[in-house]
């Protein structure tokens, strides 16, 4: 009885590989000689360098000091660090010799040229909702606008056996929902088209979605937050602690501009998403976006803020403690906020507050539970690329030592928030300080 039983599990188990291993399975697509590239018009090109930016791939496929799309980006995962592939038109290297039947199954299965599937750092599990149109535009930009180079992808470093890539299709098989993007006829027009991107090209859920321990997003915390290259993605949804709750035009403000003045700017990882990026869409997407985000928070198409300004709390009381007060000279803190930070971020009233002179306690930065995000932009300041365009906020990475940088960051989260102290301040600033420049 036994012998049979064990007969019966290992012909299953037999079963269950034979029928893994031809899921897992792809053929080697024939390779495509640069002379034999369908004709690419004006349009279509354009359209897919508009595609390219709002989904960042020149950020990803692009390593600090590289050439653009010519790969070796680092993308530092809790398993290993797997880098970004050479997606030049480069015949060697690159995808020079990819058809575009090719790099449509890149994007939408997850799977190169040569039959083996992609490491999910590659969001394939995003670009699967793309249109063959949109991915056969982003192929017609890649293959006829970047320039060639050769310079081979390095080798990822994850441990055995998480390194042998047909395991991949176990990890799709569990957490991709494969396909094109379906419009719920119940939505607008512009929530649609803000899903679209937002659930697609743009992938706003790899960072903003907390990841379980396989590495897939969490689908039970869609847009929960999370912490992307030590920074602090945060929540998305009606968790999201600002002060002033999100509207449409506020998601639409932030990422045509890089800043808002009610939620501050971006900077960090968010700073290469909006400028060069989504910022590179037309009004339309931005404002369709804004739709999708707004619904996403629960905050639906508000944006009157008339009664916003004038009756939150949260806003009236960080105002009111960021007035002038001579005791303020009798703490480190609010001396230090006084000389270094006072001058700029000072606002009298709502109607004062500009998206290039943010209230300190009303944006995310002040609130989220953890400070990474304030103590990178006191640390590091905010550069001419990032926030608001045309305005820069200096650096105190040199002017200021670890324990200054956690005073300011605790006189702030004490006189302009609700919320409890931030734990080991310094010794935050002093891990954030040493990491600098990695994201």
């Amino acid at each position: 009885m036994i012998k049979r039983i064990f007969l019966a599990l290992l012909l299953l188990a037999v079963v269950v590989a034979v029928a893994f291993a031809v899921y897992a399975w792809h053929s080697e697509l024939p390779a495509m000689a640069a002379s034999d590239r369908p004709d690419f018009d004006a349009a279509t090109v354009e359209k897919g360098r508009v595609l390219a930016a709002a989904g960042y791939c020149a950020t990803c496929h692009t390593a600090k000091g590289g050439e653009p799309y010519a790969g070796n980006y680092p993308v530092v995962s809790d398993f290993g660090t797997i880098y970004a592939s050479n997606i030049t038109p480069d015949p060697d290297t690159g995808i020079g010799d990819w058809s575009p039947e090719a790099f449509r199954r890149a994007m939408h299965e997850g799977v190169d040229r040569e039959g083996q599937h992609l490491f999910p750092a590659f969001p394939y599990d995003h670009f699967t909702k793309l249109s063959d149109q949109d991915v056969d535009a982003l192929y017609a930009y890649l293959m006829s606008e970047v320039t060639p180079v050769n310079q081979e992808t390095r080798e990822p470093t994850l441990p055995f056996p998480l390194d042998l890539r047909f395991l991949q299709a176990g990890w799709k098989l569990l957490f991709v929902d494969f396909g094109r993007y379906q419009p719920d006829p119940a939505r607008s027009d512009a929530w649609n088209r803000g899903a679209y991107l937002t659930e697609g090209i743009s992938h706003c859920g790899a960072c903003h979605t907390p990841r379980n321990a396989l590495g897939a997003e969490d689908p039970d915390r869609r847009f929960a937050g999370a912490t992307i290259d030590r920074w602090v993605a945060p929540a998305l949804t009606a968790d999201n602690p600002s002060g002033v709750p999100w509207s449409a035009r506020d998601f639409t403000t932030y990422l045509t501009l890089g800043a808002d003045r009610f939620h501050g700017v971006a900077a960090g990882p968010m700073g290469p998403v909006v400028h060069g990026g989504v910022a590179e869409l037309p009004d339309s997407d931005l404002n369709a976006l804004g739709v999708y985000l707004a619904d996403v928070t629960g905050a639906g198409q508000r944006d009157d803020r008339a009664s916003d300004a004038t009756d939150n709390a949260a806003l009236a009381a960080s105002l009111a403690a960021g007035k002038p007060d001579p005791a303020w000279r009798l703490e480190q803190g609010a001396r230090l906020y006084v000389s270094a930070c006072a001058a700029c971020h000072y606002n009298a009233t709502p109607d004062s507050l500009t998206a290039t002179r943010p209230d300190l306690g009303i944006n995310s930065a002040t609130r989220l539970d953890d400070p990474a995000n304030l103590i990178h932009v006191m640390l590091d300041g905010i550069p001419a690329d990032e926030g608001s365009h045309g305005v820069v906020m200096p650096a105190f990475r040199s002017a200021l030592d670890d324990q200054q940088i956690a005073a300011i960051a605790a006189y702030l989260r004490a006189t302009r928030t609700d919320l409890p102290a931030w734990p080991d301040l310094p010794a935050r600033v002093g891990e954030l300080r040493a990491h600098a420049g990695t994201h």
